[in-house]
């Protein structure tokens, strides 16, 4: 599994992705944040989680280090992560651990096979 993020015609990247960017930008080629370093900008802690999802939901805005994917200079784009612990510190440096469920799927009121419930939780490094 992927956590592909797009990049456009003008430059900017956008995760998720999107069929248009900023100003109507087409999309040029997209690239898997996994395989890049991310650190933590800030998080926090939700007591209050939707149904299915654990209690605590450790949450961070990471950003990715995405400029050996370009020969253009310095590129980086942020994301919402849950967290594997409450552990961790703005700065720390963090990578994706595949979750085969991300939260629980019975526990909506979607029916359970209408989603996929992978996904990624970050851990420090």
């Amino acid at each position: 599994m992927t956590m592909e993020a797009t990049r456009y015609e003008n430059g900017t990247i956008s995760y998720p992705g999107h069929p248009r960017g900023p100003g109507g930008a087409e999309p040029v080629e997209t690239i898997d944040l996994t395989e890049y370093p991310a650190e933590v900008v800030t998080w926090t802690t939700s007591t209050a989680t939707p149904p299915g999802v654990r209690e605590p939901n450790h949450l961070a805005i990471v950003e990715f280090d995405v400029s050996d994917a370009f020969d253009d200079g310095d590129d980086f784009v942020r994301a919402i992560v849950q967290l594997t612990t409450g552990d961790v510190e703005t700065g720390d440096e963090v990578q994706p651990v595949y979750e085969e469920a991300l939260r629980e799927p019975g526990a909506g009121i979607r029916e359970p096979d209408s989603q996929s419930w992978d996904g990624y939780r970050f851990e420090p490094v």
